[in-house]
C-alpha cells in the first residue's frame, strides 16, 4: 500500500487525430511560427510517434488560438466565415479567416445577440434605416438619405468641425444615436496581446433591425477609419451584411462593395461641392487643403479627384503611391488616441445598455 500510495501518477495522455493538428496549424497562420519551440514535440505528437498530455494539448490550443475541445473533434470543423466575404486582393476573396479575425466577428454577433434582447424587452423600435436603400440608387442620392437619417447636414462633418477628431467623433455620435452599435478597436476583446491585421480586414456590418452593428479596425491608419467607417454604415443601409477592406484605393469587382465604396465617397466628399473647391490648374497641389476641408485623408482625395475625372489614373497612382509611403513613416510614429478607450471598443450605446441592465437587475453582474 505505502508503494502504491508513494508512486507518482502518470501524466494523462490524449489521442488526437493527424487531420486535426494539420487543421490546427494552418488555422494559426503565422502564430504556427514559434510553435517548433514552443512545442518540442509537436512533429512527433502530429505523425503519432508520441501522445501529447491533456495540459499539453491546452497549452497548444491557447497558443493557436483554437477551443480546445476542437482538437478531440472525429474531424476538423468546417469554421467559414459568418458574415459575407467581400475582401478583395488581387481580385479575389481572401478565404482563410484568422482566429483574431473569427474570434472578433464571434464576440460582435454574440453583443448584438444580446442587445437584440435587449432593445425588444425594453420596447426599442426596429431601426427604419436598416435596408431602406437599394444598389440601383444613386450613390450621391444614397449618401443624401444617409445623412438625413444620420440628422447630419451637408456642411457640418466639414465645417462645423474643427478637425478630423472631432469629425468621426461626430459621425459615431450621430449613428449611435439613430441605433448603430459602432465598435472601434484594435485588438480581440480587451486582449493587447492579439492585435488585429488591417491588411486582412479593414470593417465589417453585422445587419440588423434592433442592433445594427459597425466594427472599424482601429489598427488601421487613422486617416482609413473614416472611409471604412461611411462604408460599414452603407452596407447597414443597403441591409446587407459584410467583411470589408474598403479603401480609397480598392476596386472591387462586387457590385455591393462599389456601390458602399461611392456611397461613402459621397457622403464624405460630395462631387459638387468637391468641383467648386479643386483648382482647374495643379489640383495636386490643393490636395492638402481639400483633406483639411473634408476631415478626411488625402488618400480620400485622391480617389476622389480620379473619380470626378479631375486627374487621370497615372496620377493617381503616383500621388497615391507617394502619399502611402508617408503615412508607413507616421504609422511607426504614432501614439496613443481616443480610440483605446473602452467605451469605443464596446460601442456607447451598448455600454450603456449593460450598465442599465446590470443595475436594473435583469442581467447578472458576471454576464455583464
Amino acid at each position: 500500500m505505502r508503494e502504491t500510495a508513494g508512486r507518482r501518477r502518470r501524466p494523462l495522455r490524449v489521442d488526437i487525430r493527424p487531420e486535426l493538428w494539420e487543421w490546427a496549424l494552418r488555422r494559426a497562420g503565422n502564430l504556427a511560427l514559434e510553435f517548433p519551440r514552443r512545442f518540442p514535440k509537436l512533429d512527433a505528437w502530429r505523425h503519432g510517434r508520441a501522445k501529447p498530455t491533456l495540459k499539453q494539448v491546452e497549452a497548444f490550443a491557447e497558443a493557436a488560438r483554437v477551443p480546445v475541445g476542437y482538437l478531440f473533434l472525429s474531424r476538423a470543423p468546417d469554421e467559414r466565415l459568418p458574415v459575407p466575404d467581400l475582401r478583395t486582393v488581387s481580385g479575389r476573396g481572401v478565404r482563410t479567416p484568422s482566429p483574431d479575425l473569427l474570434d472578433t466577428i464571434y464576440l460582435c454577433q454574440r453583443r448584438q445577440e444580446w442587445y437584440r434582447q435587449y432593445a425588444q424587452a425594453n420596447g426599442e423600435q426596429p431601426r427604419a434605416f436598416v435596408e431602406a436603400l437599394a444598389t440601383r440608387m444613386p450613390p450621391d442620392k444614397a449618401a443624401g438619405v444617409m445623412r438625413s437619417d444620420l440628422g447630419l447636414d451637408r456642411q457640418q462633418l466639414h465645417a462645423a468641425c474643427r478637425t478630423w477628431h472631432e469629425a468621426i467623433r461626430l459621425l459615431i455620435e450621430k449613428a449611435e444615436e439613430a441605433g448603430v452599435l459602432v465598435m472601434v478597436s484594435g485588438v480581440v476583446g480587451t486582449n493587447n496581446r492579439r492585435p488585429l491585421d488591417p491588411e486582412e480586414f479593414r470593417g465589417f456590418a453585422l445587419v440588423d433591425r434592433w442592433a445594427p452593428l459597425v466594427f472599424v479596425n482601429a489598427a488601421d491608419t487613422r486617416a482609413a477609419q473614416m472611409f471604412t467607417l461611411a462604408h460599414e454604415l452603407a452596407h447597414i443601409w443597403l441591409g446587407q451584411a459584410a467583411l470589408s477592406d474598403a479603401g480609397p484605393a480598392v476596386f472591387p469587382t462586387e457590385q455591393v462593395e462599389r456601390w458602399c465604396n461611392a456611397v461613402a465617397a459621397e457622403f464624405l466628399v460630395p462631387a459638387a461641392e468637391l468641383r467648386a473647391r479643386v483648382p482647374s490648374s495643379h489640383p495636386l497641389e490643393a490636395v492638402e487643403k481639400l483633406a483639411r476641408y473634408f476631415k478626411v485623408s488625402r488618400l480620400v482625395i485622391l480617389r476622389r479627384l480620379l473619380d470626378t475625372d479631375v486627374i487621370g489614373r497615372s496620377q493617381f497612382e503616383k500621388a497615391y503611391a507617394a502619399e502611402l509611403a508617408t503615412l508607413s513613416q507616421r504609422v511607426s510614429q504614432r501614439g496613443g488616441d481616443f480610440y483605446r478607450t473602452q467605451l469605443l471598443r464596446l460601442s456607447r450605446r451598448f455600454a450603456h445598455a449593460v450598465i442599465r441592465s446590470t443595475a436594473e437587475g435583469q442581467t447578472l453582474l458576471r454576464e455583464a
